[in-house]
């Protein structure tokens, strides 16, 4: 697996992240949410040319659109790290004081390097402590894993051994978050299929990658409309108070 690996990274090009780490989506209301962005590649926007056609950016839009509201939005991530990295080289890049919705994505890498549930469930705990002293009130949202199954670049072993593990790594956050207040997680497994019949697109599967591991702008706008939905589903907002500085 390690071997496949390594021939794979050295055929797949290296795409830059997104360009333009903060935006907002104006719809000249009152109420106004400050959104923060953390995690790795997905967050990072990886395979689109900005954030405003990736992933935050629609999530921004989309939550904007239907609540109505003004959403402010910045984004921390950067492409191959893991729970730990991002707690120890984002988090302290916080340049916000006052926060309305955090949402994080995180655990394809650590599956990558096959990280233990263990060291997981304490790397994500670390993680959530550090936010919680910055940000002991705002409700924080962990997106899907990866669909690391579906990746076309991936050889059928390492999509049954990596593809398990984010299963599992996805398993352990729905149990750990169960003892944080305030923090959801949303568990679905992505599955192109699923997304083609529920969200009624017009796609292949190919074209749901850039390069065969990382979203497309399909992708990532589909994502996080869906993403939306669960959390406007969940009513995470509706104790906010929108004053987001």
């Amino acid at each position: 697996m390690y071997v496949q690996g390594k021939r794979i990274k050295e055929r797949i090009p290296g795409l830059p992240e997104a360009q333009g780490s903060k935006g907002s989506a104006e719809n000249g209301h009152d109420r106004t949410i400050q959104l923060l962005t953390i995690g790795e590649s997905t967050i990072a926007g990886v395979g689109v040319d900005t954030h405003q056609d990736g992933f935050t950016g629609t999530l921004a839009r989309t939550i904007a659109d239907t609540l109505p509201c003004n959403v402010r939005w910045r984004v921390y991530a950067k492409s191959g790290y893991t729970a730990d990295r991002v707690r120890e080289k984002l988090i302290p890049l916080v340049e916000e004081t006052h926060v309305d919705l955090i949402v994080i994505g995180i655990g394809g890498n650590d599956a990558f390097k096959l990280r233990s549930p263990g060291k997981w469930k304490r790397d994500v705990t670390e993680l959530l402590k550090a936010l919680r002293l910055r940000f002991p009130s705002p409700p924080i949202v962990f997106i899907n894993m990866p669909p690391v199954k579906a990746f076309p670049a991936f050889t059928s072993l390492m999509k049954a051994s990596i593809g398990n593990l984010v299963e599992i790594l996805g398993e352990e956050l729905e149990e750990l978050i169960k003892d944080w207040p305030g923090v959801h997680y949303y568990a679905l497994k992505l599955n192109l299929k699923d997304w083609i019949s529920r969200m009624n697109i017009e796609a292949e599967p190919s074209e749901f990658f850039s390069d065969g591991v990382h979203p497309s702008k399909l992708t990532y706008q589909i994502w996080a409309k869906d993403m939306a939905q669960f959390i406007l589903s969940r009513s995470v907002l509706s104790s906010q108070d929108g004053t987001g500085s």
